[in-house]
């Protein structure tokens, strides 16, 4: 879990807390104050909390005379832990930290935190870029109804709530307008988008609205997607609209249906083969990641060797993986039969030698054959299922090159334009 710097603000964590983090930036930048660093931390793992409390004690050593603002879901979920910090001036919750009112001048309490399960809305926060990226995440959702055994998230985030559809695509205009060529939609768990707006639109519903009425978007993508909640909407849209990439990234955590069970999952394994199988039905070119957790307790060898095993049995290429961490407050914590911490980190060095063995066949096989390139900087970008590679030759961020792949080399593939055809 490492951490991002863009203008006053230090982000941990998920695309979603990118977004916010943007908003924050723009925020601060109307206070028109420059001794504020607002810290937006996570706390989907323990690792995650000690990486932030660390770096507010680097920033406080090397800024002693500016605020230091946390936010974010560590802080939501245990803000006297982070107000109780001598580096700390003030703990923000995740529903005050998108407020401008937070960063003007004069007194503020030093623990401003509300109750987010009380919040029912997600506001709509038109961002007018991205950092000056090629590609830019945009909220959708927030928040999550379903209570799985390992996750504290939310209790960080609170209940599922959706941003409108209006809001969502005057959003994305205005980022195309101002250079964006890829706009990936996130939030914790964007599959449940819609059911608490007029209509009940569903994500498919969305994605369609995005593409017809933002024609100068190139390149739409689609974070983490529940295989329970994909809708009939959402696989046609995938299955019809080019500008829609083919990678999908699932919320998949084992492979075994026990530990699925004991998870509070809703999905069993035969079902997660069944969708990635469905979807390459109809988008062959589909490329699939995967969250996975090593080590959840009860999880013995044979059953660590079914998610082991679901890696080859879902073709998936991308994998995050990690070793399960204890989080106080989560009925998993509570287990009794815990799996030794030893034994998580080799099981969860095991999946990721797996997934680095996955990821390097796929783009092997890409060798040889041609893409399209969206340039985010440096000459590097990702082609449509999201492979890294590196472009010979003289480009400009934001193109999107038509290119032939000619090598794999180390952890990128390398390619070259083709000639007489123009960037996108």
């Amino acid at each position: 879990m490492s951490a991002s710097t863009d203008r006053n603000v230090v982000t941990f964590g998920c695309r979603l807390n990118a977004f916010e983090s943007e908003a924050i930036g723009e925020l601060v930048d109307q206070s028109g104050r420059d001794d504020l660093i607002v810290v937006n931390t996570c706390a989907v793992t323990a690792e995650a909390e000690r990486q932030a409390r660390q770096t507010i004690r680097k920033l406080r050593r090397d800024n002693p005379e500016k605020e230091i603002l946390v936010t974010g879901c560590a802080a939501q979920i245990d803000p006297d832990a982070y107000g109780a910090m001598p580096e700390v001036t003030r703990v923000i919750g995740n529903r005050e930290k998108l407020e401008a009112a937070t960063y003007g001048a004069g007194d503020h309490a030093k623990i401003a935190v509300d109750d987010i399960m009380s919040v029912e809305e997600t506001a709509g926060h038109l961002i007018s870029g991205f950092g000056g990226r090629a590609r830019a995440f945009v909220q959708v959702q927030n928040g999550c109804d379903h209570r799985c055994t390992f996750c504290i998230i939310p209790y960080g985030r609170g209940n599922s709530r959706s941003v409108p559809v209006g809001v969502v695509v005057e959003q994305i205009r205005r980022l195309v307008e101002n250079g964006v060529r890829e706009v990936v939609l996130s939030g914790v768990d964007i599959t449940s988008y819609g059911p608490d707006l007029p209509g009940s639109p569903t994500l498919g519903q969305l994605v369609r609205r995005i593409l017809k009425l933002v024609p100068d978007l190139a390149r739409l993508r689609i974070s983490s997607i529940d295989c329970i909640e994909m809708d009939e909407d959402l696989m046609r849209v995938i299955a019809e609209e080019d500008r829609l990439m083919p990678h999908l990234h699932l919320s998949l955590q084992a492979g075994d249906d026990m530990i699925l069970k004991r998870m509070k999952r809703r999905h069993l394994r035969d079902e997660a083969i069944a969708l990635t199988r469905r979807i390459r039905d109809l988008r062959p070119d589909a490329v699939f990641g995967a969250d996975l957790i090593a080590g959840f307790p009860t999880e013995t060898d044979e059953m660590f060797e079914n998610t082991l095993a679901i890696v080859d049995e879902c073709d998936l290429t991308w994998l995050h993986v990690f070793a399960y961490s204890e989080r106080p407050g989560t009925p998993a914590a509570r287990i009794p039969n815990q799996v030794p911490k030893p034994l998580r980190k080799e099981r969860a060095a095991r999946l990721r030698a797996k997934g680095e063995e996955a990821a390097q066949t796929y783009m092997r096989s890409l060798v040889g054959s041609d893409a399209h390139i969206l340039i985010e900087q440096n000459a590097s970008g990702h082609t449509e299922g999201f492979a890294p590679v590196t472009v010979e030759g003289s480009t400009q961020d934001g193109d999107i090159l038509p290119v032939r792949i000619e090598k794999f080399e180390g952890t990128r593939l390398l390619a070259r334009r083709i000639d007489g055809r123009k960037a996108a």
